[in-house]
């Protein structure tokens, strides 16, 4: 595998620690985070006047000579895969996808193929630049297995670091439809008592917690208020189904981008999401507000009923303004429609 040397010179009032130094005047080109810089330093591959540096928390003086040997990307230890994909949009940078419920973003244990990952490597083939040393998908976020829509991917390491900063800096505009329980209104005296749950103009709630790995259950998350990640979520009403107030069609959006934000701050609220397996939980819905066969389609969804659909972002490389939508999947429609039939 091929190498190539980066050289340039520390510039003035370097930063205290050298891999913020080297992240700073590394030339913008190189599209070389501060995460890839350590492990370069960790793996000796950058020297500092001629010698090796080694600790990423060194000092390092103005005008410090500054070579790096970088390795040519090398090929994913993930195997591709021929799995058919809903392309929203692509170009040599980046690639938008409308992911299907039941699809996993990236191979784990227990999803070692199959996933989302695998089928860019089918898809992208020779298209992919390198992510990090490594001809990849750049997966600068996810969203939850059973949640459908859109996902942004890089194709490159210049548009991996672009969107990993707007992600980080929370300017990626993602809005979210889900199907809950009951109705989140600003009328609704019980949720003036509910913790971290305010409203704010227009009625649309708002959730602001801390987020964490649940004590006894490493597989959910837990609202704290101290301690944790910060976490807000926003959400309004689009539509009520049943009477008084049976379940209700949201439009959500983050503020931040945490896991399973969305469904744990929902169910903090008292407005769990249907199909929720986690948080949601299966609940009676009142007697006579639905036809028989619309309080089983509740019973049975299958799967969270939630869907990312809407994906806004500047253009890591050009620096456009891209929007994308993505109408609800079809088993979110097909619920709708049932909720939508006269009792009988």
């Amino acid at each position: 595998m091929g190498t190539r040397q980066i050289e340039f010179q520390i510039a003035a009032d370097p930063p205290p620690r050298l891999d913020k130094a080297l992240s700073r005047d590394v030339p913008a080109e190189e599209n070389l985070s501060r995460t890839r810089l350590a492990r370069l330093i960790d793996a000796g591959a950058v020297l500092i006047n001629g010698s090796a540096a080694r600790d990423p928390k060194a000092k390092v003086a103005e005008g410090a000579l500054v070579a790096i040997t970088v390795a040519e990307a090398e090929d994913s230890h993930i195997g591709p895969e021929d799995i058919p994909l809903d392309i929203v949009y692509e170009d040599a940078d980046l690639i938008v996808i409308n992911k299907p419920a039941g699809m996993v973003v990236h191979p784990a244990p227990g999803s070692p193929n199959g996933t989302l990952v695998n089928a860019l490597l089918h898809h992208c083939g020779d298209d992919l630049s390198g992510v990090g040393g490594v001809k990849r998908p750049g997966i600068v976020h996810r969203i939850d297995k059973e949640t459908s829509g859109l996902l942004v991917v890089a194709k490159s390491d210049a548009a991996h670091h672009g969107l990993a900063a707007q992600f980080e800096a929370h300017t990626v505009e993602r809005y979210y439809r889900a199907i809950c329980y009951g109705v989140p209104d600003a009328n609704d005296p019980r949720l003036r008592g509910v913790k971290g749950v305010s409203f704010e103009p227009g009625n649309i709630m708002r959730l602001t917690t801390q987020l964490a790995r649940h004590k006894t259950d490493r597989q959910r998350q837990a609202v704290l208020f101290h301690g944790g990640r910060h976490a807000v979520t926003r959400a309004r009403l689009v539509e009520v189904f049943g009477s008084p107030a049976g379940l209700a069609l949201i439009e959500c959006w983050l503020e931040t981008g945490r896991t399973h934000q969305i469904r744990v701050h929902m169910a903090h609220a008292g407005h769990g999401l249907v199909g929720d397996p986690v948080y949601g939980g299966k609940r009676k819905l009142a007697a006579k507000a639905f036809s028989t066969a619309a309080a089983e389609a509740v019973h049975a969804f299958p799967r969270q009923a939630l869907h990312a659909a809407v994906l806004g972002f500047e253009h890591p490389v050009t620096g456009e303004n891209l929007r994308f939508e993505a109408e609800l999947p079809e088993d979110m429609h097909k619920l709708i429609d049932q909720l939508h039939a006269p009792l009988s």
